[in-house]
């Protein structure tokens, strides 16, 4: 079903409620239906990349612009200049998937990095939260900002409701290291 196809059926389903839709709203709404199912075929697709070459496939935007894509599915050559000057290319065009970033893990740990595998695959887990809450949440990971159960809450949080797992138990690391080092909030 094409973008148009599924743009009229969800057009005529809010008519059949009774429910005025503007075309900038049935745009939007398509766009993150079609995000979503683009984003489920990749999950699936995800793990047949595995074991990236970082010789034959990295950089990435170069060598293998196929399997770089932003979170709205666009391809680089999708985004130019142009189209983000005349606002056809939004913020949330712009934001990378965390598909791209298990690639980019992917090749680090074939170049003997597996710190910076982990640190980017925690990045691909926090792309699942709003920009609000990364803020949030770092600023709470901020020495004496947070007390030991406030910092469990959050990882607990990241766990259950975004599947961060890797985050969840960094931030159950800093909740002891800093109760350690005696750098929570006092309650």
């Amino acid at each position: 079903m094409s973008d148009e196809q599924l743009s009229k059926m969800i057009e005529r389903m809010a008519q059949t409620k009774g429910v005025n839709v503007s075309p900038e709203l049935l745009k939007e709404a398509v766009k993150r239906v079609v995000t979503v199912l683009s984003e489920s075929s990749m999950s699936a697709q995800a793990p047949a990349h595995k074991g990236l070459d970082p010789k034959r496939d990295y950089p990435l935007a170069q060598k293998r612009p196929d399997l770089v894509q932003t979170s709205t599915g666009l391809s680089l050559a999708d985004i130019t200049l142009d189209k983000v000057a005349s606002g056809k290319i939004a913020f949330e065009d712009m934001k990378i998937r965390p598909e791209t970033l298990e690639y980019q893990a992917q090749i680090a740990e074939a170049c003997g990095r597996p710190q910076l595998a982990n640190n980017i695959r925690r990045a691909a887990e926090l792309t699942r939260l709003s920009d609000q809450r990364v803020l949030e949440v770092y600023e709470s990971l901020r020495p004496y900002r947070s007390t030991k159960k406030e910092m469990l809450d959050i990882a607990n949080e990241l766990e259950s409701k975004y599947q961060a797992r890797i985050c969840a138990a960094l931030v159950r690391e800093a909740a002891e290291v800093y109760e350690k080092r005696g750098r929570l909030r006092r309650e």
